[in-house]
């Protein structure tokens, strides 16, 4: 059954990838041009996500010995954290295709329970760590625009009122969910979808107790396992601050220089970093759609246009994103083949 349903999902990811390719907004020569433009800058951005994803698969080894000890290597961790991402992006499931992998992967290793605690927490932490990243975008919005450096429209001042609020009650949500768990209520707050209603019942009480164990074995990571929680957000949010070095590279490439001195480096890594804060705000809002199609490439035009940035400096990026994420998605589904 295993095997079978990672076929499955290695078959739908080639599909939105061919998909993916299919329906860029450029022609072949322009997306060539496009690569070859962007040199070796691309060839950093690839590399600089194999950095990104050993923090998460630190992350999740931390949050797997939170709750006992750990017998995957890493190196195997790194496949399933690559492979899973892999899915997110392509399965259009709202993000969340990789998931169940990561699941039948690790319970090989750790059992079905800890597996899907284990899975369940690394994704709260990966979108706890979300709120706090556009949180922090907001704040050092402000500060520029104090600085003035930036504008600060009405328009803008209402999208970044609207996003406080989202932030905060986001935090507010993972927070509560950390300390008391989230799966036995999420299969409740299912059964009130119309036509989920009886088999949400069934369900919960089939099973209960399984259930039970797997909220405690998140709440015990938050409230008897202090560090390992630190530990393991601290590496989350890093990793997206880590990701504007993304952005950074092709603003240097583009040509954007606010100065050689390290106050404007500083101001450059800070732009770079509010585009990718706009961005993944935007992207994350439609995540229903496989691959995002359309709605990354509009966060970065929407976001270069409210920096004062022209519109072919947002389509660069996005295209060059978009390779870089084809990429990891093509190598993320061969490891799924590849058998450890």
């Amino acid at each position: 059954m295993q095997k079978r349903l990672n076929t499955v999902l290695f078959l739908i990811g080639i599909v939105a990838v061919i998909v993916m390719l299919l329906t860029f907004k450029v022609s072949f020569a322009e997306l060539c041009s496009y690569i070859h433009r962007a040199g070796y800058w691309l060839v950093a951005a690839v590399l600089l996500w194999g950095l990104l994803y050993g923090l998460n698969a630190l992350t999740l080894r931390i949050i797997i010995r939170g709750s006992g000890p750990c017998p995957v290597g890493f190196c195997r961790l790194w496949q399933i954290v690559v492979s899973g991402f892999a899915l997110n992006t392509t399965v259009p499931v709202g993000g969340i295709g990789g998931e169940p992998y990561r699941i039948m992967e690790l319970s090989k290793y750790v059992g079905i329970e800890r597996a899907t605690s284990s899975v369940v927490l690394f994704a709260m932490t990966h979108v706890f760590s979300h709120f706090w990243f556009w949180l922090t975008g907001i704040i050092v919005y402000a500060l520029l625009w104090m600085a003035g450096l930036l504008p600060l429209p009405v328009v803008m001042r209402w999208m970044m009122g609207l996003a406080v609020l989202l932030c905060v009650g986001g935090i507010w949500l993972f927070t509560h969910g950390y300390k008391y768990g989230l799966v036995c209520k999420a299969v409740r707050l299912l059964g009130r979808v119309p036509g989920l209603t009886n088999w949400s019942r069934r369900f919960e009480e089939g099973h209960r107790e399984s259930l039970q164990k797997i909220d405690q074995q998140i709440a015990q990571l938050q409230g008897q396992n202090r560090r390992a929680f630190l530990q393991s957000f601290f590496l989350e949010y890093a990793g997206r601050i880590l990701q504007s070095l993304e952005v950074f590279f092709i603003l240097m490439l583009f040509g954007f220089d606010s100065g050689q001195s390290v106050i404007g480096s500083l101001y450059e890594f800070c732009v770079a970093f509010l585009i990718l804060v706009f961005t993944s705000l935007f992207a994350n809002l439609i995540g229903f759609i496989p691959l995002q199609l359309g709605g990354r490439e509009g966060g970065f035009a929407l976001s270069v246009a409210s920096l004062g940035m022209t519109a072919e400096l947002g389509m660069f990026i996005s295209i060059i994103c978009r390779v870089r994420e084809i990429i990891w998605a093509c190598i993320g589904l061969i490891l799924i083949k590849i058998k450890p």
